[in-house]
């Protein structure tokens, strides 16, 4: 018997075109709602104005790269306090571990940037193509005059929100209104116009022609999610004990017993933005965007059966509803354990944010010590450190500050503004607004004072008061300082 030729096989499978259809519902609403939101922030917050004073932005939500600092309305945080941002996207990691843990992959349904950009083309298909079964018939018919207009209206459309997406993004590292002045003029930096090109492809390409591959192939998080996921999270679930055996309505009507809800209408698969069967279980492809529970509800409504054959629901509360017992409302399924283990952590970090962000100091000292040398003996010999102290002002205004030396007795400071004649315990100097002033300062002790640690001490002179302290050494020779100390030895025993 001869062996049959092998059938050549690809490593990956041809894409399938996505059409998803047009529905009405809770769910599609909501989605809505979300998509409506997160736009309407995305190109809208970097207009918004925030009064910070004469010395400061008053741009809202200001990522300022030139001047290293990031303004969220009265929020001002400087390059040191980065780990309010780290902060930040702690919570927000912790905050998509409880959104899974409470509601499945909400988040991939109806906020993940990709799911909205996404649901903005689709719309647009059905603007320019059609409904589901428009689409269906442009995208098998052959290249001419018609579908080549009809393709490049809607590609357009793609490019000019695909513009605005990369536009509304570098706006939020400059000043909008002067950016945008200058990116039309030509005057912008290079960088600006790099960011916004970027940004255009890959908008234009994920979302207007990649779509559910992005979720299903590159993204990371499904993954991720896969693991988080038990009996006990709440996700979209096909109650098949209810739906088995499929059947149409002619054909339960003529055997009422043999046939389950479901009519197998695939209205379930039409809606679906990912065109996955949700009546084959749980899978990588859904998003838990809950459309399929709309398009189900609506068919379930026509043929007078009850809603709910797709559903929200854990697989340990299905198990339940198959056995005969009643549905636990959906409140009490969010609130397990694991949930408000996350609610706790995401708690307590943002509540210890809070605390750092109200007790924070607005002034700060940092004193960098030179290396190379590390002291000089004057011709007196008095023995000369010097330091370059930065002295920060986090307020939006001027303010007096003066620095003193603690500890080191005997010792006197001058900066570079005033002679060894003026040297004083404390110098007074006014530090701009919103800025860092760069202090070189020199220290001088006595003859014969040996290495000795001790604070520069920083204090805001007017009402609000406030200050910062810093640890550090005083060098000087070892060997003078020795001899310095036995000839006191010495004189002490006469």
């Amino acid at each position: 018997m001869r062996n049959p030729a092998p059938v050549a096989t690809g490593l990956y499978e041809k894409r399938r075109g996505v059409f998803p259809a047009k529905i009405d519902g809770t769910f599609r609403r909501l989605k809505w709602a979300i998509m409506a939101i997160t736009l309407t922030i995305y190109y809208g917050a970097p207009w918004l104005r925030w009064d910070r004073g004469p010395y400061a932005p008053d741009q809202a939500i200001l990522v300022d790269l030139a001047h290293r600092r990031f303004y969220m309305f009265a929020i001002e945080i400087w390059p040191q306090e980065f780990y309010f941002v780290a902060g930040l996207l702690i919570m927000a990691g912790i905050g998509l571990f409880l959104v899974t843990s409470a509601v499945g992959r909400a988040w991939c349904g109806y906020a993940c940037p990709q799911t909205v950009w996404t649901d903005l083309f689709q719309h647009v298909d059905r603007f320019i193509d059609g409904d589901r079964n428009a689409q269906l018939r442009l995208h098998k018919a052959p290249w001419g005059p018609a579908k080549i207009a009809r393709r490049l209206l809607k590609w357009s459309i793609y490019l000019v929100i695909s513009f605005w997406t990369g536009g509304a993004w570098i706006m939020y590292f400059a000043d909008a209104p002067t950016l945008v002045r200058e990116f039309w003029t030509g005057q912008a930096a290079p960088a600006a116009y790099g960011s916004v090109a970027v940004l255009t492809f890959t908008t234009f390409w994920l979302g207007g022609f990649m779509r559910e591959q992005v979720c299903i192939y590159m993204c990371p998080w499904p993954r991720i999610q896969a693991a988080m996921l038990d009996e006990k999270s709440l996700i979209v679930t096909y109650k098949d004990w209810r739906g088995e055996q499929r059947g149409s309505v002619k054909q339960a009507a003529r055997d009422p017993g043999a046939f389950g809800d479901c009519i197998d209408c695939n209205q379930c698969v039409a809606v679906c933005p990912t065109g996955i069967d949700i009546r084959e279980g749980p899978q990588i492809g859904c998003i838990t965007c809950a459309l399929c529970i709309d398009a189900c509800d609506r068919v379930m409504a026509q043929v007078g059966r009850p809603r709910g054959l797709i559903d929200y629901a854990t697989l340990e509360d299905a198990a339940r509803e198959k056995a005969g017992c009643p549905p636990t409302p959906h409140a009490k399924l969010i609130w397990h354990p694991r949930t408000l283990v996350y609610l706790g952590i995401w708690s307590a970090i943002g509540a210890g944010l809070l605390f750092a962000l109200g007790t924070r100091s607005h002034i700060d000292l940092a004193a960098q010590k030179d290396r190379n040398p590390p002291y000089m003996v004057l011709s007196d010999g008095a023995v000369r450190n010097a330091w370059t102290l930065k002295l920060k002002n986090m307020e939006r205004r001027p303010r007096a500050m003066r620095v003193a030396l603690e500890g080191l007795p005997g010792a006197v400071m001058w900066s570079d503004a005033m002679g060894r004649d003026q040297a004083a315990r404390s110098l007074d100097m006014t530090v701009a607004a919103d800025s860092v002033l760069p202090l070189r300062v020199y220290v001088a002790a006595p003859p014969g004072t040996a290495e000795h640690g001790f604070h520069f001490v920083l204090t805001a002179l007017d009402a609000e008061g406030g200050g910062d302290r810093t640890e550090t050494r005083f060098d000087a020779p070892e060997d003078e300082a020795l001899e310095h100390r036995e000839h006191d030895q010495e004189e002490h025993a006469r």
